[in-house]
């Protein structure tokens, strides 16, 4: 475990080092990432297991722990690093970014805050790495240095420093007086009576303070944040912050207030609503959007909805439908980015309708595109497929119609802003003459997308390591 928690500061440290050589700084960051998933892959066929570092009050202890849970997200993120890394060389050199030694420091860092959250063993701990990996990103969202650049970062810093600190962090100091610790425990920490309306009030500010799951009405900083280059954009919406989010809460929701006490507050069908409501909303947002960047953000606001929907219907099915969904999102939406900043580089076009014909100039780019569409809206043979079922699943098992209906809707508009592009990359008539010069992305970029594009369809026919982990996490049953 020492390995996976110090291993991405190292790689920081070296690629600071190696500053002054492009080559080996880059291809420290890509072999640190390799590393970094063979080491969680060897925890995830280990035994469980803890380590407690210090017990500041009775009751109170921080340390580090081996779950399921933690380990579905562990994987999720450390096998893309690589991959991010390698499609960021093509995206930086590409596109001439400066600051690049920063750039994949940075990233190694944020890696780092996401193994500390994986593997925590309480949310004191957790709550550390959520802040830490709020700073560590804030150089990325900024990082081409212009005004709206600073605008977006001062909404990113604004909204989840807001979020944590008056809500989270208050929301855990009321966990610790009632139930006396914020140790993650199968089951839950109120054993018990407690009074309903005081955990429903914890865990309205639990759920809404974890501000990096994007819930309405916080979730403004995503959409800001899309000044930031590409590669960064896929490290917030696929390996690093609103996946740390959803997982926060997901993980809260199963071994803070537990599965039972969550399932029998009056408070839950009110944010299993709210969920709803932002599910559909952004998702209409989304539809409206020209510029390709934003609509795939409001759909990563739409997308999240999901797995909070599924923690609050804090049933092992909705566990295991959360866990699924955040891998499936994970590869659809960081294959959607590498393709939209690999159409930036090569074609220069940022918005929707730039598209046309833009399939006879980069056919594996769209291609591409076309594939992790299907597995965002949830289609076989895609990944995405499973995530949905399940979660339509759980929720007919508890007789949510209403997020039934919502789950039906979403799909018809996640197919309405979705296949649009590829059909218009494909099927209609470029006005440019662009077909006649050009081709694909830079080769590292290309490889990318390629190989999470392929992801997607090896998910969905090798679903059972991440099905079998959230059925851990959700109890066994």
């Amino acid at each position: 475990m020492m390995t996976v928690l110090l291993l991405p500061w190292l790689v920081a440290l070296a690629i600071v080092l190696a500053g002054r050589s492009p080559n080996l700084r880059e291809a420290i960051s890509v072999l640190g990432g390799v590393l970094l998933f063979t080491q969680v892959f060897e925890l995830y066929q280990s035994p469980p297991q803890e380590w407690v570092i210090a017990a500041p009050f009775p009751g109170l202890e921080v340390g580090f722990a081996v779950e399921p849970l933690g380990v579905l997200f562990a994987l999720v993120a450390s096998a893309l690093w690589p991959v991010t890394a390698l499609y960021a060389i093509g995206y930086m050199r590409g596109h001439g970014e400066a600051n690049q030694t920063r750039f994949f420091a940075c990233f190694a860092l944020a890696m780092g805050a996401v193994m500390g959250i994986a593997f925590s063993r309480d949310m004191l701990t957790l709550f550390f790495f959520y802040e830490l990996l709020t700073l560590a990103t804030y150089p990325l969202v900024t990082h081409s240095g212009t005004d709206a650049a600073r605008k977006g970062g001062r909404v990113y810093l604004g909204v989840l420093l807001f979020t944590s600190i008056a809500l989270l962090l208050l929301a855990l100091i009321g966990i610790q007086v009632e139930a006396g610790s914020l140790t993650f425990t199968q089951g839950g920490v109120f054993a018990g009576e407690h009074n309903p309306l005081l955990l429903s009030a914890l865990l309205v500010l639990f759920v809404l303070g974890v501000g990096k799951a994007a819930m309405m009405p916080f979730h403004r900083w995503l959409p800001a944040a899309m000044v930031a280059p590409t590669p960064v954009s896929a490290l917030l919406h696929a390996v690093a912050v609103v996946k740390a989010g959803v997982f926060t809460v997901l993980k809260g929701v199963v071994y803070l207030f537990g599965l039972s006490t969550v399932a029998e507050l009056p408070v839950t069908p009110i944010l299993l609503g709210l969920a709803a409501l932002t599910i559909v909303w952004a998702s209409l947002v989304a539809m409206r959007q020209d510029n390709l960047k934003k609509r795939l953000a409001y759909s990563t606001v739409s997308q999240l909805g999901y797995v909070t929907a599924a923690a609050l219907l804090a049933t092992p099915m909705g566990v295991m439908a959360g866990g699924m969904q955040i891998a499936a999102h994970a590869l659809g939406k960081i294959t959607l980015f590498f393709c939209a900043g690999a159409i930036l580089v090569a074609a220069h076009k940022t918005n929707v309708s730039e598209m046309d014909g833009l399939g006879r100039r980069m056919p594996w780019t769209m291609a591409a595109f076309l594939l992790a569409s299907l597995s965002i809206i949830g289609l076989p043979p895609t990944g995405g497929a499973w995530g949905k079922w399940l979660l339509l699943n759980a929720s007919l098992d508890t007789t949510q119609w209403l997020l039934v209906w919502v789950l039906a809707l979403s799909t018809l508009l996640n197919v309405a802003y979705l296949l649009p592009i590829p059909i218009r990359a494909f099927l209609a008539k470029p006005d440019d003459g662009q077909e006649a010069h050009g081709g694909e992305a830079p080769w590292p970029a290309l490889v990318a997308l390629l190989i999470t594009a392929l992801g997607t369809l090896v998910l969905f026919w090798t679903p059972e390591p991440l099905v079998e982990l959230g059925r851990l996490a959700g109890g066994g049953e």
